[in-house]
């Protein structure tokens, strides 16, 4: 037997990465062979990222919140099992033609669906037609889901045992969208109502009411409310009785009246109520008529006429062995209503709960209940269609943003990119959800990019945040406070405030002019900390010369002498005139030897001289900078570098820029006023030239020799110390004579 040939794979390359690209339903039915070394990312989170959640929770079978490969491969092996080309998921769309259905159960579903909605005739079937499942139900008598609605039942009778059911221990949902009964409520409803029964059948004992249920229950109810009251009262007797020295103690002192006195009190106080029921007297029955607290009045009197006149007979005073009795009495009623079963079927009656257990109620609701259950492989697969169709719209999208990263790399929206944040003059398309900002800046700092997190907000009152990765621009006006706006994918509109940063390179161009912005900001800073040191003596000197002033009428005036001029001070200015202007020569000079070509090499190598280190080091981090420590950081598994290049980092983040033919005005009434550089230039090029020609060097050039520097200025002229010395003239001796 030939072993198969391995399937032939094609990838693609992007982010520095070999990645796996999908053509056709072959490449989706090897998924599972295909090295999971090889595969963008192993995890992803199933909330936080632009994916239906429904949707994810299908493909994330072990609702662990985390999408994992062996889930993704069984997702895509369903589907090849429901169509006859599983790459239509590549395709994507929200519907899926019947004609590529090829599960034959999927399939009679998905045609009952479009039947129940009318359009028994459509030749695919929509997201639309299987997401309201209330809507399919609604008309249908049983729908699988073992739970029968009022409307299953044909006869009232069990209609109305449905309705009461329902009412008394609430219902389950049913797929229509109302509320009905299944078996365990059924269940429960039966087995509370016959212990409701058993324990209502109790009521006939002879002993167990001695004065009739509805007598008996007025007279329990009346020893309950002064049980407490009465309980102390004896309790207080007998300690009197056991010491008479205790009977002052046991009633309220004067002192405690004084102090009641200053109250404002009525029968219903509680200062009053808690007092003694009546005066502690050694061996003395508790009276129910007369010296009584007053707060207890009205309770003594009903315990008397509904509990202790019935069963003990007519008496104006109670001891402590009839208290004893009448309690003995009423015990076996008062333990036989602690023993009702609290249940809510008691609300139907005792009656009607007979009448439902007796009845056929119970048999009836439960053949239903079987009778729709027994649909529940047909309707399940209703489950399935709304499942393939979901499939079919987000299934190749998931594909794109775990398998590969063809969503992000081909600029289509990946699912991690929660919108765009417009701020600075930039419009941000790399924005992730985040919902611990501190806790995600650990790891994704490691990233290498620029990160500024932001709050979000709508005036509704909802909240979220979000790490933008600014991969164009600079750097220089983005700080924490900043505010601007935020898109989300579906058009709404967030404001946007910066609430933390992680600085990093942003981009060489950024770099190049880094050296010069430093330099600039370290002037400035230098040119204020001396304009503030300065500041403090001109301020001095200031008051000194107000103070003089003032008391200028006070002093004799001197005639001002008029100051000569310092001659050393006019030399020193006119050694450094000229010794700038030697020094400027110098180099003009050094540049005028230069051949023309070697103009753009010196600008190059000053420029890389100054620019050149700060390039580099960006360069270097910037070839470093990966999108996989800022997913991880939000629950994803990246798998490889997901690299954030130059070029790809300048399409993630676009800088504003007019319009191609636009228009533009440069009059600007409120523009700074322009330097005069045309009068620097000049002044540079005098001070060029003229120290050229203080050197000498112009003195070929000049048309006069009188111009000439050596003519003019003499020895004092530097190119009259540089001339050859005049050889000297050989005079040859005559010849001697003959």
């Amino acid at each position: 037997m030939e072993t198969p040939a391995p399937h032939r794979w094609k990838f693609f390359r992007a982010g520095g990465v070999d990645q796996v690209m999908f053509r056709d339903g072959a490449d989706l039915a090897h998924l599972g062979e295909l090295d999971p070394k090889l595969w963008v990312a192993l995890a992803m989170p199933s909330r936080g990222i632009e994916l239906d959640p429904k949707t994810a929770d299908l493909i994330d079978t072990d609702h662990d919140g985390r999408i994992r490969p062996p889930e993704l491969i069984a997702a895509v092996q369903w589907v090849a099992g429901a169509l006859r080309d599983v790459g239509d998921v590549l395709r994507g769309g929200d519907g899926v033609a019947l004609a590529a259905i090829q599960e034959p159960g999927i399939l009679a579903a998905a045609r009952r669906v479009l039947a129940e909605l009318g359009k028994g005739d459509a030749s695919a079937i929509t997201l639309a037609d299987v997401a309201d499942t209330a809507t399919i139900f609604a008309t249908t008598q049983f729908n699988g889901d073992g739970v029968v609605v009022p409307e299953s039942a044909d006869d009232p009778a069990t209609r109305q045992a449905i309705t009461e059911i329902i009412a008394t221990l609430g219902g389950q949902p049913d797929r229509s969208g109302k509320v009905g009964v299944d078996q365990v409520t059924l269940d429960a409803f039966f087995t509370q109502a016959a212990a409701h029964c058993a324990w209502a059948a109790r009521a006939a004992d002879p002993g167990l009411a001695p004065l009739g249920e509805e007598a008996t229950a007025a007279a329990a109810a009346a020893v309950e409310a002064v049980r407490g009251k009465v309980d102390d009262y004896f309790a207080r007797l007998r300690l009197a009785t056991f010491d008479g020295r205790a009977t002052a103690a046991l009633n309220l002192s004067e002192k405690d009246y004084l102090a009641l006195a200053a109250k404002e009190l009525t029968l219903a106080s509680a200062e009053i109520a808690t007092l003694v029921l009546a005066k502690i007297v050694p061996d003395a029955p508790l009276p129910l008529t007369d010296g009584l607290n007053p707060a207890w009045t009205g309770a003594i009197a009903t315990l008397a006429s509904q509990a202790i006149a019935p069963l003990l007979g007519e008496r104006d005073a109670l001891s402590e062995a009839d208290w004893s009795a009448v309690q003995a009495k009423l015990a076996p009623f008062v333990a036989w209503q602690a023993a009702k079963p609290a249940s809510a079927v008691a609300q139907l009656g005792t009656a009607r709960l007979h009448e439902l257990l007796a009845g056929p109620a119970r048999d009836a609701i439960t053949a239903l209940i079987q009778q729709d259950a027994a649909l529940a492989p047909e309707y399940a697969q209703i489950a399935a269609v709304e499942k393939l169709v979901r499939f079919q719209r987000d299934l190749g999208k998931v594909l794109a943003n775990y398998v590969n990263f063809a969503d992000f790399y081909g600029r289509r929206g990946a699912v991690f990119q929660a919108g765009t944040l417009y701020l600075d003059a930039r419009g941000c398309t790399l924005c992730i959800e985040v919902a611990d900002a501190a806790k995600h800046a650990t790891l994704a700092g490691l990233a290498g990019a620029y990160l500024a997190y932001c709050d979000l907000s709508r005036p509704g009152g909802q909240k979220r945040s979000i790490v933008a990765v600014f991969t164009d621009g600079d750097s220089d006006n983005l700080m924490v406070g900043r505010n601007g706006v935020f898109y989300d994918r579906q058009g709404c509109d967030w404001d946007a405030t910066i609430t933390r940063i992680v600085a990093n390179p942003i981009g060489l161009r950024e770099a190049f002019w880094l050296p010069y912005k430093k330099l600039v900001r370290m002037i400035e800073e230098q040119v204020s900390k001396r304009a503030a040191a300065a500041e403090a003596p001109s301020i001095s000197k200031m008051t000194q010369v107000a103070t003089t002033v003032g008391a200028a009428d006070k002093a004799a005036p001197e005639a001002a002498k008029a100051k000569k001029i310092d001659v050393g001070t006019v030399a020193a200015l006119g050694v450094a005139v000229g010794a700038i202007g030697t020094a400027i020569a110098s180099v003009a000079t050094g540049l005028m030897e230069l051949a023309v070509w070697q103009y753009p090499v010196v600008i190059a190598a000053v420029w890389l001289a100054i620019s050149g280190p700060s390039m580099l080091l960006a360069w270097l981090k910037l070839r470093r900078r990966n999108l996989g420590p800022i997913l991880d950081a939000n629950g994803w598994a990246i798998n490889t570098k997901a690299r954030l290049n130059v070029p790809f980092g300048a399409a993630l983040t676009g800088v504003a820029k007019l319009p191609a033919g636009a228009e533009r005005s440069l009059a600007d009434p409120f523009a700074d006023k322009r330097r005069p550089w045309k009068s620097y230039l000049f002044v540079v090029a005098v001070l060029v030239l003229g120290g050229l020609w203080y050197a000498g060097r112009l003195d070929p050039w000049l048309p006069l020799d009188q111009l000439t520097s050596t003519h003019l200025l003499g020895d004092h002229a530097p190119a009259a110390h540089h001339a050859s010395p005049t050889p000297p003239t050989s005079v040859t001796p005559p010849p001697a004579a003959p």
